[in-house]
Formats: C-alpha cells, structure tokens, sequence
C-alpha cells in the first residue's frame, strides 16, 4: 500500500556545532519521503520553483519517489536559514525563511493518485492541507503534523482539520500548546477528544508516546553518539511511521508499536548527517540491524 505526502520541498542553509551546509534539498515532504521510501511507494506533492537544481528532482526520482503531483512554477524555492547552537540540538533557531512559490500554491493531486489510502499531512500550512481533501476518495489512514506557527496563528483552520484525520503527530511542545496541558498524558488525551483517534507525541532525544482509546505506551529514543543536523528528524520519524503502517496495511497494537520503533530507528539516522546525507543512501538492511540492537539495548518487545 502506497502513501502520499502533503508538505513543503526546501533548499535548506544550516549551521550547526559540525558545520555549514547550503542549498541542501530539505522541506517536510522531502524527509517524510526519504524515510517512507524504505517501506512502500511515495507519492508527492508539493511545490517548487523554476530555480530548483534539476539534480535534486534527479536525486527524488532515483530514489524511487513519484513526483507526478509536484509542480514547478514561476518564481523561487521555499527557503529556510536556521542554526542549532552548541548544547541545544533539540532547538532550531530561524534566522530566515523565503517562501517564494509557496505564497499562491494550491495543491493539487493527479486523478490516478486520488484513490491513495494513506496520506499524510506533513508540516504546511493548514488552509493549504484542507485543500487536498477535495481530491481524496476513501482514504483508509490520514495523518497529520502541524508546528507552533498554526497553533497561534491558524488554529481555528487547525483544529477543523484535526476532526477529518485518523493520526495526529506532534513534538512535545506543539502537544503543550495546543491542548494546554503540561503533562503529556493529559496533553494526549485531550488531543484525542479534537478528533484523531491515534496520537503519537514526540520527545525528542526521550522518545515518543503513543495514545488511544485502547493502548498507551512509550518508547526510548535510539541512542546516538554524536548528532550533526536535527533537521527533518520529525519528518523523518513520521515517514517512518506512516510508511511502515502503509505496508503493513492494519492498526493493531503489535503493528503500531513495530511502526513507532521503526520510526525512532530511521530518525536515528537522520540526525548522523546534515539534511538526508545519511538517510538518502539508508538501505532496510541497516535499519532491521540497527532496531534489532535498540531492542536489545532496552529490552523492549
């Protein structure tokens, strides 16, 4: 089962304790699909502009990624300049952002790809997110991903999409904000009376909860040695989850803490690298091998 991706295509300009990088291929959509590609076809859409390098669409396709519903128009790349200081990796600090195309884009989805049955809603602005329900016929999973930016600024639009999707992916602060709560149990359960039936609340480098009617349980976060670039590790995770739930095609509760532990594994990786310098060339391989010993390391099953 195929999964189709809602969010932004960046060239990202990054600095952090191990660097600079620019002109990275970056964006929401662009690391959900990276890490879902793994587990099943992708298909995006997004946006682009004229001056987006030929090699980064390239780079998409060769990796196996449809990008039938990804338009190119007149004007420039959504850009992103951000900074991680020394002893605060979990925290992103914007010095610029550039939207350029994504100011007048309305996405749109091509008529073979309306029968999806999974979508996910990356990180985007919420009007936009709503635009896409016009082309989907029966989606059987919709997910869904927001930031601090909505919360305050369009929560109204926000909490109108909320009630329209199945899974609903936030990072602990985002969980805090929206619903008020500052214990994250709370926090979840209030987040499930807004309309998703499955939260899932990332804690960063404290793993993540997950929350139902029927289940609750928490996870570590895979130990890393040495973090390069956060970046995209949210979108990371939730291609990871969204793609193994795509595969394995069911929702019950082995399925859905394998598709968490996959999720924390591929995030893993993503932080070893700048932008998707580790999980462009990640093989299934490596990630069966790497959660084997995250299993093992805490005596998880």
């Amino acid at each position: 089962m195929s999964v189709g991706v809602l969010g932004t295509v960046a060239l990202d300009h990054v600095k952090t304790p191990s660097g600079i990088k620019k002109d990275m291929l970056g964006g929401s959509a662009a690391h959900f699909a990276m890490s879902a590609r793994l587990f099943t076809d992708v298909h995006m859409v997004a946006v682009v502009g004229k001056d987006f390098p030929c090699k980064h669409l390239d780079f998409l396709k060769r990796k196996g990624i449809d990008l039938s519903s990804l338009k190119i128009s007149s004007g420039k790349t959504f850009r992103w300049r951000g900074e991680y200081k020394k002893g605060d990796l979990n925290t992103a600090v914007t010095l610029a952002t550039e939207l350029g195309v994504l100011q007048t884009y309305v996405p749109e989805l091509q008529k073979q790809q309306q029968n999806l049955s999974n979508i996910f809603l990356a990180n985007f602005d919420p009007d936009l997110q709503l635009q896409l329900f016009k082309y989907l016929k029966s989606p059987r999973l919709i997910g869904l991903d927001s930031m601090n930016l909505w919360i305050t600024h369009k929560r109204k639009s926000l909490r109108r999409l909320m009630k329209m999707v199945h899974l609903f992916v936030a990072n602990d602060g985002e969980a805090r904000a929206l619903s008020g709560e500052n214990n994250l149990i709370k926090a979840a359960k209030c987040l499930r009376t807004m309309g998703p039936r499955m939260i899932v609340i990332k804690k960063g480098e404290h793993g993540a909860l997950f929350y139902s009617d029927q289940v609750m349980f928490s996870f570590p976060a895979y130990p890393v040695d040495k973090v390069v670039d956060p970046t995209g590790a949210g979108d990371t995770f939730a291609g990871g989850l969204m793609g193994y739930l795509s595969k394995a095609n069911k929702l019950d509760d082995k399925t859905l803490r394998k598709a968490l532990l996959y999720a924390s594994t591929v995030a893993s990786f993503n932080v070893e690298g700048f932008g998707m310098g580790r999980t462009a060339s990640l093989t299934m391989r490596e990630v069966e091998e790497r959660m084997k010993g995250f299993v093992r390391f805490f005596a998880l099953t």
